[in-house]
């Protein structure tokens, strides 16, 4: 009965991070219908992922208090409801209202479904197992959703990206009272309400500061944001430690195996932020593929990364995690060596080859930290260590999209500033040294000998840029092996530790 109870936990687990990316293909369509402003586009885009990653911390917590199925059934119900008014939506301001409500839902979601696998499986191995079904689940959501929402568009209008939504949460609503158990913290106490403001104001100003500095570049407005939500968690972390019913045991990053899972977790998905920003710019204006064809070429990862958690999960009871989490980002930094390799001309087989090693390191990476983490938690705070573990990947990805996609948009402005094609004026220079893509649009309304030239410099400089951030993913693989190999040296595996 908890392996059909996974396979509907899985379901929703995909649709949460599929909603992260599904938009993108349904922007010319969306912007012809409702006519958003560039501001307004950017909160349709980005405004899901925003307030999913500031509630997982409070909506973990409401998990553990009142029962994990019971907020997990109340988000799907909202999460559907949300879904038909985003499909629906007839403004641009009832749209942004939409998202902002899948981002409150897919904020229970998320938590729930991993707390619940914790609940229902006991014995280690099977919970590994069912943790690597979670983790495909959620890093293929993310994959697959361009792909899916591009065939959606092809047949019908944008709105209808949302609406794949909507059975798959009424069979959860259906099937979740009947497969999946009730669980909470019977001493729970009261839940933190101040505690749950305080972690909403700290989380979203340091999202929201790292966001913009990756859009807008490096500010002291920007950091100051940043620097006033590090200000709140202290705050934050303070009353956790002397709270009498605090959210989260902030006490359990004394144990190791708890703070290394949450730090290999957090820099593996920052180094992989990073170099995923630049991939898709690479796929799309260096070698010309299409949106919709690039997301097909990211669909390979997911066979390595397939590999990677199968065969983690399938020695995870025998080899140290130490040793396992160290080789899957020894493997990972291989994928980032590759890309390092690539040049403007070099085609699509490196990119391939490098997706397929990186997702084989890092699926493997992924599926044992984030099991560690539920293991080293007590059942009972299940749901604020999953949210803890989640908040730490959106940290992660949003952090190297921004420090990463800064230090690439610095080496690309200087190769392209250094060494500037002869007969480009200082206007034109500055516009194909904001972006890639200005400089490719610039090259052709140049047209001719000056257009070529142009977009020939902009792009070795570009992959100059990612040659950087792809090295220092090598760097920071192994630096992090290191650090893993140390700080989880003591964790036995699964079959020893329960023998």
């Amino acid at each position: 009965m908890r392996w059909l109870g996974l396979a509907v936990l899985a379901l929703p687990t995909i649709l949460v991070s599929m909603d992260l990316s599904v938009l993108f293909y349904a922007v010319p369509a969306l912007s012809a219908e409702l006519r958003p402003s560039s501001g307004q586009l950017l909160w349709i885009l980005d405004l899901y992922g925003f307030v999913l990653a500031g509630l997982l911390i409070t909506m973990g917590t409401l998990g553990d208090r009142f029962g994990r199925r019971r907020v997990l059934l109340a988000g799907a119900a909202l999460f559907g409801a949300a879904s038909v008014l985003a499909a629906y939506a007839p403004s641009t301001e009832l749209l942004i209202a939409a998202r902002a409500l899948l981002g409150v839902a897919g904020a229970t979601l998320a938590p729930s479904t991993l707390s619940l696998i914790r609940t229902m499986f006991t014995d280690a191995r099977e919970r590994q197992i069912a943790v690597s079904v979670w983790t495909m689940g959620f890093a293929g959501g993310t994959m697959v959703g361009p792909v899916i929402g591009g065939l959606m568009l092809e047949h019908f209008w944008w709105g209808s990206v949302f609406l794949l939504n909507v059975p798959v949460m009424l069979v959860l609503l259906v099937l979740g009272p009947v497969l999946l158990p009730e669980a909470r913290n019977p001493e729970a106490g009261r839940f933190d309400l101040l505690g749950a403001l305080l972690s909403l104001a700290a989380i979203l100003p340091v999202i929201y500061g790292i966001k913009k500095i990756a859009v807008d570049g490096l500010a002291w407005a920007h950091l100051g944001v940043i620097a006033a939500g590090l200000a709140v968690g202290w705050l934050f972390v303070r009353r956790q430690l002397r709270a009498t019913d605090p959210m989260i045991d902030v006490r359990l990053f004394r144990h190791a195996r708890f703070s290394g899972s949450i730090v290999a977790c957090t820099i593996t998905y920052l180094v992989l932020g990073g170099i995923g920003l630049f991939v898709t710019q690479y796929l799309q204006l260096i070698l010309g593929y299409s949106p919709f064809e690039s997301a097909l070429w990211s669909l390979p990862g997911m066979a390595g990364m397939l590999a990677g958690v199968s065969l983690a999960t399938a020695v995870a009871g025998t080899v140290r995690p130490a040793y396992l989490v160290a080789a899957g980002l020894t493997v990972g930094s291989g994928g980032f060596l590759l890309i390092a390799q690539v040049s403007a001309d070099s085609g699509v087989l490196w990119v391939l080859a490098s997706q397929v090693v990186m997702g084989a390191g890092i699926g493997a990476v992924a599926a044992i930290a984030t099991n560690l983490v539920l293991a080293t938690a007590p059942p009972e705070r299940a749901g604020a260590a999953a949210a803890l573990s989640e908040t730490a990947n959106e940290f992660g990805g949003a952090a190297g999209i921004a420090l990463l996609g800064s230090l690439g948009a610095v080496v690309y402005r200087a190769g392209l500033f250094g060494s500037p094609p002869a007969g480009l004026t200082g206007e034109q220079l500055a516009i194909a040294g904001d972006t890639l893509a200005a400089a490719v649009r610039l090259s052709g309304e140049l047209g001719g000998a000056l257009g070529a030239a142009l977009l020939a410099t902009a792009k070795e400089s570009f992959v100059s840029g990612l040659h950087w951030v792809a090295w220092i993913g090598v760097a920071g693989c192994l630096v992090l092996a290191g650090f893993v190999l140390v700080a989880l040296r003591s964790v036995r595996p699964m079959a020893e530790a329960h023998s």
